[in-house]
């Protein structure tokens, strides 16, 4: 006997040895025995294939058995019910008593009522953002920008370039929105790109195009892997498209992604790897050419997210700053987002997505050429489209031009400089990273840095709430280069501070209490129902009337337990 032969006589060993041990099964039994191993091996396919790691779903399962033991169910019902009600009352203080409208009016409005409703109903909120006082949201305001976008909208607003044929101004615009902003980013002439309504639907769209670029390539579940730092819009897509992310753990010193981190993470139906310029949090750019390296050693896509920094690393160098490569001069870039209506100055509902070449946009493109109603093509998300906002966002582009844009972004990253200045020579604060943009966040070793946060609010500030690790960031806009902001900022942090201080243990409830409660419980899935509960106030057309009364039988309630 051979060597070759010794495969087929151990099998026709374990053959006769199986049959053996079968002989004495009946066959209804072996099908059943058959069915039964067959089914669990699925489920534990399945069970080892889910998202979540094994670790996370046996504490979320631990949870929810605590959760239901009876002496604490009725206990955390009664606290999320309380929860519920602060957050649904602190919501419904901002409209100030104004009744909601339930129903349409029996008859019409004339246009002066109109006027003066809306006039009442602008002036809701206390940020006073037409100060400065508002981190990022309103990017730009000045009288001139609102004559040229209300005359362009009102000239262009019952266009929709759905209707090419009807409308083809309106898509010429949007083809020179897309061609300027392919230029800024130093693309050719295979570069190409398609507008949407924002940043959230820009990273959806590409997200959807390296989606369906892995399933042609036959990766059955495609897989996104960005920095814990990239936007919570990667997550949206992941959920909505059937995809896998694995988020990668950023540097605690320097807040850029690990790009070791980022190399284990990568497997065989990895179909996109993200980076940030920069990301949001902490404003920090991620070295996009490492992450090109992975992607090019890897033949994996790099989308470069920048929504946030879009009209400002442009002219970057024009404006005499220096900063890494970042767009299509590195190698490897496959995509870039870009919001128009950040530090592009355009009114909300504009963003721009690039691509390297036409093959990769196609895959972002949904065509049904079955449908009874005729061959229906859409280049992103909606069908329908406002070719008033299109109008605005080309209006205001060549409004301010080059040359505009490169004042502002020396304005603001000026006084970026300045704020991050100012803020390491306060006690008790340390800045996150090294910023290079025009966000600086900054945190506390020695107080709840949330309470800085309340009391900044009590004198018109509104700054953005971070956590893992806890700070907050300033997000400079065009509105802080105005004389004296920046210096009124630095002077209340630092009285604030000092304030603090004298108390630094004190709870004093607000968003500190809110977000230190959120980042302390360890069932995310409770977090999420806080934001259910924030969402649905947002949503809630209860009247003063009968909110005053809840209101009040609440905080009689509220007494009694305490």
């Amino acid at each position: 006997m051979s060597v070759q032969d010794l495969p087929g006589v151990y099998l026709n060993a374990i053959r006769q040895e199986v049959n053996g041990m079968c002989s004495s099964l009946e066959p209804w039994l072996l099908v059943v025995v058959t069915f039964v191993v067959s089914a669990c091996i699925f489920k534990m396919h399945g069970f080892l294939r889910k998202d979540e790691s094994l670790l996370e779903r046996l504490k979320r399962l631990c949870f929810n058995v605590i959760k239901n033991f009876p002496i604490l169910k009725g206990y955390i019902s009664k606290k999320m019910e309380k929860t519920k009600e602060e957050i649904t009352s602190e919501v419904l203080k901002v409209n100030k008593g104004m009744p909601f409208m339930l129903k349409l009016p029996e008859t019409g409005w004339a246009k002066e009522k109109i006027f003066v409703e809306t006039e009442k109903y602008t002036a809701l909120g206390s940020c006073d953002w037409e100060k400065g006082k508002v981190s990022g949201a309103v990017y730009n305001y000045n009288e001139e920008l609102v004559e040229i976008a209300t005359r362009v909208y009102g000239q262009c607003a019952w266009t929709n370039p759905l209707h090419h044929d009807i409308f083809p101004g309106v898509h010429k615009m949007e083809a020179e929105v897309v061609r300027m902003v392919c230029s800024m980013f130093h693309g050719d002439e295979n570069t190409c790109g398609v507008m949407t309504s924002g940043g959230t639907e820009s990273i959806l769209m590409a997200c959807k195009a390296y989606r369906d670029r892995a399933l042609s390539l036959g990766i059955d579940r495609p897989q996104i892997v960005a920095p814990v730092t990239a936007h919570a819009a990667f997550d949206k897509a992941a959920a909505l498209m059937n995809m896998k992310i694995v988020h990668v753990r950023i540097d605690e010193s320097t807040m850029m992604v690990d790009l070791k981190a980022m190399q284990k993470s990568i497997n065989k139906n990895t179909c996109l790897l993200v980076a940030s310029a920069p990301h949001f949090p902490h404003g920090i750019i991620d070295p996009i050419e490492g992450v090109t390296l992975l992607g090019l050693r890897w033949n994996i896509p790099v989308h470069v997210d920048s929504c946030l920094g879009g009209f400002l690393l442009p002219f970057m160098d024009k404006a005499g700053f220096s900063i890494p490569p970042f767009d299509f001069r590195v190698k490897g870039v496959t995509s870039i987002s870009c919001d128009t209506h950040k530090y592009g100055s355009t009114p909300k509902g504009t963003s721009v997505l690039i691509y390297r070449d036409q093959s990769l946009r196609h895959f972002q493109f949904f065509v049904q050429p079955n449908w009874p109603g005729g061959i229906y093509a859409s280049p992103s998300m909606p069908g329908s489209r406002s070719g008033g906002v299109i109008a605005t966002c080309w209006a205001t582009m060549l409004h301010i031009g080059e040359e505009g844009y490169v004042k502002m972004t020396k304005e603001i990253i000026n006084t970026t400089k300045k704020i991050k200045a100012g803020l390491e020579k306060i006690e008790h604060l340390y800045i996150l990273g090294d910023p290079q943009l025009s966000v600086v966040a900054f945190g506390s070793h020695d107080f709840n840095i949330y309470r800085l946060s309340d009391d900044l609010a009590h004198l018109g500030w509104n700054l953005n709430a971070l956590q893992f690790p806890s700070s907050i960031h300033i997000c400079v806009t065009n509105m802080h280069t105005k004389d004296g902001v920046a210096e009124e900022f630095l002077q209340n942090v630092k009285s604030c501070v000092e304030i603090i201080m004298k108390d630094p243990k004190a709870n004093k409830g607000g968003m500190a209490a809110m977000y230190g409660l959120a980042q302390s419980i360890p069932d995310r899935s409770m977090v999420s129902q806080m934001a259910y509960y924030f969402l649905d106030a947002c949503y809630s057309t209860v009247n003063v009337t009968d909110q005053l009364k809840h209101d009040y039988d609440f905080s009689i309630n509220r007494k009694k337990d305490n």
